[in-house]
């Protein structure tokens, strides 16, 4: 039974990749749930792949289940095939789109194939994980409306208080405030000259 290692991009930048080994009698679903584990989504929405090429261009399409979408041809549904079906060479590629309305893709390539399996490992596994991930909704999705407010209370633009050039004094400051400690260290002399404490 072959091993097949995926490494699995993240579109948009591809120093972000987990590495992902399955058999090649899994299933897509499997593969597609392997990836949403790894890059730490949800399972709420719509997925497919594509069989693709060195340019990743879309081709057979292989979808979680029958979209209410245009198909060029029948999709194959995910659960029902294997991976090693669409194997068709070496550094076979696919293109996996998730959450339709905000288009996640990500690049997959084939980049190993061994002939035996680990017995003590459970597949699909994720063998390497590089690079820090997306956060699925983003920071401005999870506080909602909350948002501009924080903005707001804690604005960091350079104008604000507190930010001026490197080597700058804060409006004399630091003139009074040596003085005045100077003038603490006299008040606490006593009449022998000796400090109190």
């Amino acid at each position: 039974m072959a091993v097949l290692k995926f490494r699995v991009y993240l579109e948009e930048d591809d120093a972000v990749y987990r590495d992902i080994c399955i058999k090649h009698t899994q299933t897509f679903a499997e593969l597609h749930y392997a990836i949403l584990k790894a890059y730490e989504f949800d399972t709420k929405h719509q997925a497919t792949f594509y069989r693709s090429n060195d340019k990743w261009l879309q081709g057979r399409e292989l979808s979680f289940e029958v979209y209410d979408k245009n198909y060029q041809a029948p999709p194959l549904l995910m659960a029902e095939t294997a991976i090693g079906t669409e194997i068709i060479n070496t550094n076979q590629k696919f293109v996996y789109e998730y959450d339709f309305a905000k288009v996640w893709l990500f690049l997959i390539e084939l980049i190993h194939v061994s002939k035996e399996t680990d017995a003590t490992l459970t597949y699909p596994l994720v063998t390497r994980a590089e690079g820090i991930g997306p956060q699925q909704y983003g920071t401005k999705s999870l506080l909602g409306n909350k948002f501009a407010d924080i903005e707001e209370k804690y604005d960091l633009s350079e104008a604000a208080d507190g930010f001026g050039e490197e080597g700058e004094e804060e409006d004399g400051v630091s003139d009074d405030a040596e003085a005045e400690a100077d003038d603490d260290i006299v008040d606490t002399q006593d009449e022998d000259g000796q400090e109190e404490y």
